[in-house]
Parts: C-alpha cells; structure tokens; sequence
C-alpha cells in the first residue's frame, strides 16, 4: 500500500458539492486514503456539480473565507504541511486566499503548494475574467501549478500552436513565474504533437492495462469526456484521428529569483478519451498528484526539485485516476438503458431529469475504488517519456531532409510497412546505428535474439526490444 506514515496535514481550498464528486469530495477522500488529515475551506457550496443543468447553493464571500482563516490561525489550527487550492469563482475571494498563501509561506518555508487554476475549458471561461491577474501574481508562490491547455494559453498569453509556441509557454511559466513544476494533464493530440511522438509513444498499444482490459472505444453516439475533465492513463494505440487523444505534459526547472533561464526537464505521455463526460477528473488528479510528490528535504529550498519526482508522481497519479475512471465507466454500463442515453440539448432541454439520471450514473467511484486510491491494484505501467529526445530527434530530421537524406520519420514509415522478418543480425554487428544507417546497411528496424524484425512486429508482440538498429 502507498498510504504515507508521516503526519502530514492538507489544506484544501476549492468548491463542495451534497451530491457527487467534484472540487473538494473528488480530493479530500483521496487525500485521507492515502494516510493524510485534511482540513477543508469550501468556496462554493452547491446541491450538485452544473453539469446536471440545475443545481442550487451559494458561493463563500471573500469576507467569510477571511473569517474562517484568521479564526484558524488565531487558534493554531492553522497547520499544513500542503496546501491545494481549485475552483475559487471571483477575484475578491481569490485575493483573500493569496493573502493566505503569503502568509503560510513566510513561516513555512517547507509548504507544497500545488495551484490547480480553475479558469476554464474548450475556449470559455467559466469564471470572472479578473480573476486571470490574481492567479497569475499567484504562480511565483506554487510548487506545481496543473492547468489545462486553454488556462496555459490565457495564463502566459501564448497562442499554442506548433512545438516552438509550447516550448515559449513553459518558459514564460518557469522563468517569469518562477514556477519550479507544471502539469499541464489534457493537451489535445495535434497533428503537430503526434507528429513529433516516436514509436515508444504514437505506435505502441497497451496491452496490460490496470483493469486487464482493452481501452474501451469510444462510441459515436456519446461525446467523449472534456480536456479538463479527462486524464492520462496507459500508452494507446493512435487512431487516424489523433483527437481521440490526449498528452500529458510535466516540466521541471530549477528557479530563482532574478528571472534567469534555465533548462526545463520535460516528460510526456498520452492517454485516450473514454467514452462520455465524466466530472470531477482533473480535481482528482490534482489531489493525488499532491500527495505523491515527495515531502522538501528540510536542507533545501522549496523552489527546488527533482527531475525524477515530478514525472513518477505524475505517472502514479495519472495511473490512479485512469483506473478510477476506467471503474466508474464499467459501472455506466450497468445501468438500466435510460440512464446511460446519449447527449441530445433537445430531449435534455424538453426533459431536465433526463440529464440528470446521465450524469447521476458517471458519479466517480471513488469509494467503490477505494484500494486503487491505496495503490492496491495500481498497474506499474510504461511511466512518462522524456521530451528532450523527442525533441532532438524531431530537428535531426529536420536537418537530415535540409539535407536530402532519409529522414528517421521515412525510415520509420518504410519499416512498419514490413510484416515479415527480414533478415539475421551477425554477432559482430555495431550496437547502434543512426536511422539513416539503419534502414541503408541493415534494411530493418530490430534486433533481438540474433533475428531481424520490423519495428511494428516488435512493437505488436509487446516484446523488450534490445540489441542494434535502434534510432
């Protein structure tokens, strides 16, 4: 089990709802699952999520929240050791919690501050635009920040279109928001990211997954969960059409002060949409992506990091919630025939409850997966992929076609064309070649055993690929 043993205490900031799991009951069951005491500030109370169309409730003023907080401090209940801040509607309110913020940081050097900043989805902003400002004074103060594609564009005011335009909004993030850690955990799978993807990544299919089962396929009928509400989970097979999936994306830097640049450590892995829309993921995610990340050494600055302990929390965090959401979407399919109708605006518009009985039946099933939250029956998995060879391997085939030559990405489609070994590897053969080399002087993809293979065929057997002609 990977519950904690230390005596951790979380405060977490963000929306309540009675009924279902979303904001503060998607995070909160979690976090105490995994062995830590939470104490809890609701920013809205509401009967539901919006996604059932009616909901009733009232939002916490920024006058009560600053009650609640100088009540807790003037009694010592004040005490986390992590702080998880989300869904906060207005800018006065989030003022008040960025006052908080400053106040814990100034006597607890040692705090994890992970800003999930709950803005919007899709190209809407679903709260008040002053808000923007506010979170953005806010990222110097977060150790991981986890917004979703739409927030990095309107938090670093970059457009992302191309591989140069994300690269230019991770910077920004790290070097003039001295943000050590993002996650950024549903970046939709442009034709310019799958492209930049090797083999490890775009081709292989998971053939184990946490529930044993295939991932199942989206349907026609229904629409697949949205960008913020979706998560990463296992290596897919890509379709023809690559927006059936998403990347997932974490980077961290060492920061400081005075704005100076440094070099960003970049993993990725990608993850296919599940049929349906589902609440309450990314509020998940988060808390667990909290809990994971490994407690600061008392010798060193909270600014600092790790390069491997944002991409393993990461990958448990995301593993975790795939197989929950994996659970709750088995459990859709039980339902009786009119609680798992298709999205119709019209029979839902002439019939209210119609949407209800939906979306009541993709409630997450948090406490029916309650030994995946422990880690009981979490799959290891493949784990993140680095970016930075991603990367150099995208402009080395930029340079070889400067060039005239063959391209790995050629080379790559040739090979997966080829279903039938071709060839035997001597013992004397070097233990690597470029992918030029490899495609002139060898005519195949890989080695293994002594016996040449195509790339697909390896890839397809799941096997452990070893041995010469590797790019």
């Amino acid at each position: 089990m990977t519950t904690t043993t230390t005596d951790e205490r979380v405060l977490s900031i963000q929306s309540h709802v009675v009924f279902g799991y979303v904001g503060g009951k998607a995070a909160v069951f979690p976090l105490q699952c995994l062995g830590y005491d939470v104490d809890v500030v609701n920013t809205v109370n509401f009967s539901n999520h919006a996604g059932y169309g009616r909901s009733g409730g009232s939002k916490t003023t920024a006058k009560e929240m600053e009650a609640i907080f100088e009540s807790m401090e003037g009694n010592e209940l004040m005490m986390p050791t992590r702080l998880l801040t989300g869904y906060i509607p207005g800018a006065e309110a989030l003022s008040a919690v960025e006052k908080l913020v400053k106040r814990l940081k100034e006597t607890k050097d040692e705090l994890i501050y992970l800003l999930d900043p709950v803005m919007g989805d899709a190209g809407r902003l679903y709260v008040a635009p002053d808000v923007i400002p506010v979170y953005q004074r806010m990222l110097p103060l977060a150790t991981i920040i986890t917004p979703n594609w739409f927030e990095v564009e309107i938090l670093t005011n970059t457009k992302l279109t191309d591989l140069p335009s994300l690269q230019r909004a991770l910077r920004i993030l790290h070097t003039e928001h001295r943000v050590p850690n993002v996650v950024i955990s549903s970046i939709p799978l442009k034709p310019w990211l799958a492209a930049l993807l090797p083999p490890s990544i775009s081709l292989l299919h998971s053939r184990t997954t946490t529930s044993g089962a295939a991932p199942p396929t989206p349907s026609p009928s229904e629409p697949s969960s949205s960008s913020r509400n979706s998560e990463c989970g296992e290596v897919p097979v890509l379709a023809d059409d690559d927006t059936s999936y998403l990347l997932c994306l974490c980077s961290s830097a060492s920061v400081s002060t005075d704005a100076t640049e440094t070099p960003s450590t970049v993993h990725v892995q990608i993850v296919p949409l599940i049929p349906g829309y589902f609440s309450g993921v990314g509020d998940l995610f988060s808390a667990l992506l909290l809990a994971h990340y490994p407690a600061q050494s008392p010798r060193s600055s909270s600014r600092s990091t790790t390069t491997a302990a944002l991409p393993a929390a990461t990958h448990l965090s995301l593993q975790k919630t795939h197989a929950i959401l994996r659970l709750t979407h088995a459990h859709t399919l039980t339902l009786p025939a009119c609680d798992r109708q298709p999205s119709d605006d019209e029979l839902d518009a002439e019939e209210p409850l119609r949407k209800t009985r939906r979306m009541r039946g993709r409630e997450l099933r948090l406490v029916q997966g309650q030994d995946i939250l422990r880690g009981d029956e979490v799959d290891g998995g493949r784990g993140m992929n680095p970016l930075g060879a991603i990367i150099a391997r995208h402009e080395n085939d930029l340079n070889l076609e400067r060039r005239g030559l063959m391209t790995e990405f050629k080379a790559r489609a040739i090979l997966v064309a080829r279903r039938e070994p071709n060839g035997y590897c001597s013992d004397g053969m070097p233990q690597s070649f470029d992918a030029r080399s490899c495609y002139d002087h060898m005519g195949h993809g890989w080695k293994m055993g002594g016996r040449c293979y195509g790339r697909q065929q390896m890839l397809l057997q799941g096997t452990q690929i070893r041995g010469s002609c590797h790019f």
